[in-house]
This record gives structure tokens, sequence and C-alpha cells, in this order.
């Protein structure tokens, strides 16, 4: 969809609060308007992807019992109506079967509509990361905002709207863990100190497989980074001699940092942990090599 930039509530210096107060004076003036279902659609620009099954199941058992208490808001689009604000509620209102839904219908061009839906989401606290990483980057593609004038629209503050961007240089493959839940924030953060792009892929994967935590990640990129060069396969060119295959092999069990000191037939291994509950998960794995 191709949006003009600084075109938007931005480059008039009008935020949400405006928006919301605009709500409240329609609703007030021209009231609200029972709005058909199936000539609502939702926007397909707005930056969340994932809605909770189980709460969208909860909050339409809700509306069956006392409808929906909250009106969403629209914009005019042909003949049918796109949802500005509201699609968890209107995605609740159909699976609990109701045939209208009570609605606010705003005068708004596209550009607005678009800017107010997005900020709206990326108001909430329940945003995946990469959504509203995405959702930032939107901001700043679309209409030509600068960092600190999205951390102003949304509320957050700077650093949080920066290192949010900064999750969008990982690989796209890790960018869906993190979406999925399968890894966290933390970890994809600990996972930006890798530049190749297959790395963080391998890493991530090894991460959901042996449950690490993220200090363990974190002990996992730093040794990863003092390594030697990569091979032409972009893969981690480890000595592969002697201890050092040892020492690696056993790194890639446990997942953390593992050294061996030793002289001539005898010496030690220290295993590395750095939580109660990483403990618990190495000792884990050595029962299961026990067994």
């Amino acid at each position: 969809m191709a949006l003009p930039k600084k075109g938007g509530l931005g480059s008039r210096g009008r935020g949400l609060e405006a928006v919301i107060s605009q709500q409240v004076d329609s609703i007030q003036e021209k009231g609200v308007t029972e709005i058909s279902i199936d000539k609502i659609s939702p926007n397909r620009e707005q930056p969340r992807r994932i809605f909770d099954e189980t709460a969208l199941e909860e909050l339409a058992e809700s509306m069956k019992q006392l409808g929906v208490i909250q009106p969403i808001v629209l914009a005019k689009d042909g003949d049918y109506y796109k949802i500005i604000v509201g699609e968890r509620r209107w995605r609740a209102a159909k699976i609990a079967g109701l045939k209208k839904i009570p609605a606010i219908i705003k005068d708004l061009d596209e550009t607005s509509a678009y800017e107010i839906a997005l900020v709206e989401n990326l108001q909430r606290e329940n945003l995946n990361l990469i959504e509203e990483a995405r959702g930032y980057r939107k901001l700043v593609d679309i209409f030509g905002l600068s960092q600190e004038e999205v951390a102003q629209k949304v509320g957050k503050s700077r650093p949080t709207v920066t290192n949010a961007l900064r999750l969008l240089n990982l690989d796209e493959r890790v960018q869906q863990f993190v979406l999925n839940n399968e890894i966290t924030g933390g970890h994809a953060r600990a996972l930006l100190g890798i530049e190749d792009k297959d790395a963080q892929c391998q890493i991530a994967e090894k991460i959901i497989e042996n449950g690490l935590s993220v200090r363990a990640t974190e002990a996992l990129v730093k040794n990863y980074n003092n390594q030697k060069p990569v091979n032409n396969d972009n893969r981690v060119n480890f000595d592969t001699t002697g201890y050092k295959s040892i020492e690696k092999n056993l790194k890639e069990l446990f997942g953390t940092k593992v050294k061996l000191n030793c002289k001539k037939n005898k010496g030690k291994i220290e295993i590395e942990y750095y939580s109660d509950a990483d403990l618990e998960r190495i000792l884990e794995l050595i029962t299961k090599i026990e067994e």
C-alpha cells in the first residue's frame, strides 16, 4: 500500500489522545451505530498478527452474556468498513455469533486511518516484540518519523523504540521463533551479538532444543565470537584436534561454557552454570547420558 510520508497525524502534531477525544465527541454528537459484522474487514496493515484464541473465546463468552460494552472504531471503505480500533472485539463478536456490533464511524483518509491503527495497537502492552518492532518500522518508513517522534507518539522511551528496532536485524527465521514465543526477547537480544544469520538460527535452534536460559545464551554467543574465523560454509572453524575438540563437543552438549584443564594424563572439567535452573538443566542432561 503506497502512502505519502508525513501525511498522517504525526505531521500535524495530533496524537492518539486527540483521536480518543474526537471519539468521545462523536459518541455524544452522533451516537453509536450498529454495523453488520459481515460489512467489516480488518486493517491488513496493523501490527498485530497473532491473537490468543483462548482469550478470544473468553471475550466471546462475555459478549454472549453482556453484549459488546465498548464500540469499535471504523472508517468507511467503499460499501464496507475498515477497522481502525477494535479488531480483537470484532473477532470475538464473530465467534459469539453476533450479527451486528456497535461502532463509531470516523471520517478519515487512508493515511490517517492507518496511522491511528498503528499507534493504537503499539500503545498496548501485549504485543509480541517482533510485532511491536515492525510497527515502529512502519511509522518510520511510511510516515517519515524519527525514532524520537515514534517514541513520543506511542508513549515509550527512545531506547525502548531503538532496542525494539534492532531486533529486525535478526534472521527472519529467528524473528519467527520470537513471534511463536519459542524464544524470548532476552534470547533474541543476545543473538544480536552474532552477525552471521545462519549462525543466529543455529544457536536459536539450540536454545529451543535445550531450553537454554538467557545467561546461557549470552555465554554461547560469547563463545561463538571467540572462535576462529568461519569456514566457507559459514560455520565456526573450531580447532578439531585433541582436547580442543573434546571441549567443543562438551560445550555443544551442555549449551554453556566448558573448560578442560589438562596436565599430561590428568586434569579437570569445569562446566559453568548461571542459575539454579541452569544447573538443574545440566544435571538432567548428565542423567540422560548415564541412562
